[in-house]
């Protein structure tokens, strides 16, 4: 499979991606890293993208996370590895990933359960971040971007 526009050598979507990558850094340390890749991880599966899939596996592999949590991330809600606020932020991912799935987007139950778990301000950034890795699996889903050939670090 080929990509079908060469989106990483392409100045407009450099200018794009530029403002995605400022928009992830924003929210950087307000959620746990290991959380943050659980939600990119959940995201990516649930929107088919194999390249971001790929990446945030690639990446909590190399930032020491456990390979049996990477294999359960799909399988979440019957694993028993993940704690309480992990819990909390993938049943947001899911919600707030499959906005046309369900009437009223996230559920009074999920929020709540969040924000027993965070702040605002992660609440904030949890919020970004969905967004953002959306953003990120509909640009390599539409450009159909070839997923196994990414390596830690490669985008600095």
């Amino acid at each position: 499979m080929d990509a079908r526009i060469d989106y990483f050598g392409n100045a407009l979507a450099g200018k794009v991606m530029k403002h995605l990558n400022s928009a992830g850094a924003a929210v950087h340390a307000a959620v746990p890293a290991a959380t943050q890749e659980l939600v990119k991880i959940r995201a990516s599966q649930i929107n088919g993208c194999g390249f971001c899939t790929d990446m945030h596996t690639k990446d909590a592999v190399a930032a020491g996370e456990d390979q049996q949590r990477l294999n359960l991330v799909a399988a979440w809600h019957e694993a028993t590895v993940f704690t309480g606020a992990e819990r909390a932020a993938l049943a947001l991912t899911e919600q707030g990933t499959r906005l046309a799935d369900g009437a009223g987007g996230v559920s009074d139950e999920v929020w709540a359960d969040a924000s027993r778990y965070y702040d605002e301000d992660q609440l904030a950034a949890l919020i970004s971040l969905i967004a953002i890795i959306n953003a990120y699996n509909r640009i390599n889903v539409i450009n159909r971007q070839p997923a196994g050939g990414y390596k830690p670090g490669m985008f600095g």
